[in-house]
């Protein structure tokens, strides 16, 4: 079929007139000016309105390195708990066929439509003081919520979606034939999964670790209802900004919010580059199966 009677995608947009093209991109631009460009050279504007003094005064503060370093714990925690779930829950749905495949799915979802807030909640029914097993809990001495534990499983809840749903579309597309061929030719499964499965996955695994990351740094919500509100304990870099809000310390507040503004700069810029990456090792795949 001459492929001249059906132009392809980049056929038709060169096809449109060109008013048409730079009236849409003076809507992008306008929109990403006043919701992203301007708010965000607001938030370091502010964090330095007053002198670099103050704005290192405010990121030094003890209550500050505190949340900072309960804020990188949580996420070191919940992201390698996150990338094993993750890569077992892709690996199973993407190469078996197994009863409750379609539930399984549904449950990696879920995060995506409850609110962090009834997460929160759910946690503090299951572990709180009055919770289903807070006397047990209490009686042991084991402390979960309004602690580090019950922070670190907020964290998890809401990070669970962002690895697995990175690799289940890529292993599928990939199918299983090398493994079933390294199997076929004598490899175990745990020889086969660091040989094959790891490096024809590594690219989209990086990429959900990024999105990962950025999310438990950044998360609110259900880390507020857990965590207490205790100063130097259980706040975390979010919760901290929001208390110096509330105590009208706004230089402090926009001081400590660049610096998660910062790590969303560098998580963006991980992903713009893992995107570069891989793109271009489609596009040597694409040539080299064509050739």
């Amino acid at each position: 079929m001459n492929s001249s009677l059906h132009p392809g995608p980049a056929s038709l947009a060169n096809s449109e007139p060109p008013f048409i093209r730079r009236l849409l991109l003076a809507v992008a631009l306008i929109f990403l000016t006043l919701f992203l460009f301007v708010p965000l050279a607001a938030v370091f504007y502010e964090a330095l309105r007053k002198g670099v003094g103050v704005y290192l005064a405010a990121i030094t503060d003890p209550y500050a390195l505190d949340a900072i370093r309960l804020t990188l714990l949580s996420a070191a925690i919940a992201v390698p708990l996150n990338v094993i779930f993750g890569v077992s829950a892709a690996w199973a749905i993407a190469k078996f066929e197994f009863y409750g495949k379609s539930m399984l799915i549904t449950l990696i979802d879920l995060p995506f439509a409850v609110s962090p807030v009834i997460a929160g909640l759910i946690y503090v029914l299951l572990f709180g003081a009055q919770g289903w097993l807070g006397p047990w809990l209490t009686g042991h001495g084991i402390k979960i919520i309004f602690a580090v534990p019950g922070i670190v499983l907020a964290t998890v809840f809401v990070t669970v979606p962002f690895i697995a749903r990175e690799l289940i579309p890529l292993m599928q597309a990939q199918g299983t034939e090398e493994e079933e061929a390294a199997m076929v030719l004598g490899a175990s499964g745990w020889l086969t999964f660091w040989r094959i499965t790891l490096p024809n996955i590594k690219w989209g695994l990086l990429y959900g670790v990024v999105l990962c990351t950025a999310r438990a740094m950044g998360e609110f919500g259900a880390v507020s209802v857990v965590s207490g509100h205790i100063r130097g304990l259980t706040n975390t870099l979010p919760l901290h900004v929001e208390i110096l809000y509330n105590e009208y310390q706004f230089a402090a507040t926009f001081a400590c919010a660049s610096l998660l503004t910062l790590l969303a700069l560098v998580m963006l810029a991980l992903k713009a580059l893992i995107e570069r990456h891989t793109l271009r090792q489609r596009r040597i795949a694409i040539s080299g199966e064509s050739i």
